[in-house]
């Protein structure tokens, strides 16, 4: 009698929608401040108030509750929006361009998502004082805040770009894609590598006319890849989409920011955020039609990778605790920032396996 071979054992299939709840509950857990209604400092109740965090946890609950459809996660949505606007001295301006340009785009996405008509007012009040962030100095651009007005950089400009065709794209107005077309023209001249399409910082911080070329972070890859995505689909114009492919594919090969296909550790504080950024917006790209499947596949294998070497070395269990290293477990301190870009990585995920593209 011949033994037939054992069955060879298949790898369990990763189930990326239960690890994001998991994720999103231990968010809630560690970081949410029942009383005033925002996400702290970090996971030992440091109550200090990151105004542009609280954006990207809207962003991460209008997540959830796209995957879910629960209730809970639009209640809390409402519960943050309100408490954000009253830690931040009960307004939704700021002296920072940048941090409004990220809780009008939250806001604007809330409404699209649920409708209601409050967030889009909100969005809108921001986009109104945002505009006053543009002078001609360093030739043009949004400043990076009220109190330096002659500092231009990516992370105020490429999110306001994003915005403004955002909003062009829902009201049809064509001021709003006049602003994105000039600010998009303008980062990209002035802060872009048009060989590498690698994005620089930003211009003239010490007062010198000195374009910060030895910093790149993943953040200001990932918001001007964002902003062309968001002009293709504005205008149809394939300039864009080649931008964005020209910087995403700088991103998986530059060994700096990617060393061996990782996204590299930024630190805690608003470093603890870039990665987020970068895999929401390259995410968004690996979804556009436009996108060949060859282009495609290889973002998909790159966020499945970084995804995957987070659960499996960057996040302490059971807690899921996420750490600034993808590929290293975290000490006993995590800030809410590096918590909500892992946070994010396992919802583009979940997004990803629901879309059948993992």
């Amino acid at each position: 009698m011949i033994t037939p071979p054992a069955p060879t054992p298949t790898a369990a299939v990763a189930n990326w929608a239960a690890r994001a709840d998991s994720a999103q509950a231990a968010l809630h857990q560690n970081f949410w401040a029942p009383t005033d209604q925002y996400y702290l400092q970090n996971n030992l109740g440091k109550p200090d108030f990151n105004y542009w965090w609280q954006a990207h946890g809207i962003d991460v609950l209008l997540d959830a509750y796209q995957r879910t459809t629960s209730q809970d996660y639009l209640t809390k949505l409402q519960q943050l929006q309100q408490g954000a606007k009253k830690k931040n001295g009960n307004t939704y301006l700021n002296n920072f361009y940048d941090d409004m340009a990220w809780h009008a785009l939250a806001n604007l996405r809330a409404y699209q998502v649920t409708k209601d008509p409050s967030y889009k007012a909100t969005a809108q009040l921001l986009w109104a004082d945002l505009k006053t962030g543009w002078n001609t100095t360093q030739g043009g651009g949004i400043a990076w805040r009220k109190s330096q007005l002659d500092y231009k950089n990516t992370p105020a400009n490429a999110p306001v770009a994003i915005l403004a065709a955002r909003l062009y794209m829902l009201d049809r107005n064509p001021d709003d894609l006049a602003w994105a077309t000039k600010i998009y023209d303008w980062q990209k001249k002035t802060l872009v590598d048009p060989t590498t399409g690698a994005v620089w910082d930003g211009v003239n911080r010490q007062g010198n006319g000195q374009t910060d070329k030895d910093w790149r972070f993943s953040y200001n890859q990932g918001v001007f890849l964002g902003a062309g995505l968001e002009l293709y689909r504005a205008t149809q114009q394939s300039t864009y989409l080649d931008d964005a492919n020209r910087t995403a594919g700088y991103v998986l090969n530059d060994s700096q920011l990617s060393p061996g296909g990782i996204l590299r550790d930024e630190g805690g504080g608003d470093g603890g955020l870039f990665k987020g950024v970068l895999v929401r917006y390259l995410s968004l790209l690996a979804t556009e039609p436009a996108v060949n499947e060859a282009t495609r596949a290889k973002y998909i294998a790159f966020l499945k990778f970084n995804g995957e070497s987070l659960y499996k070395q960057g996040m302490r269990r059971p807690q899921y605790m996420f750490n600034t290293s993808w590929t290293a477990q975290p000490g006993g301190t995590v800030d809410g920032s590096t918590q909500l870009s892992g946070v994010m990585m396992f919802e583009v995920l979940a997004d990803l396996q629901a879309r059948k593209l993992l």
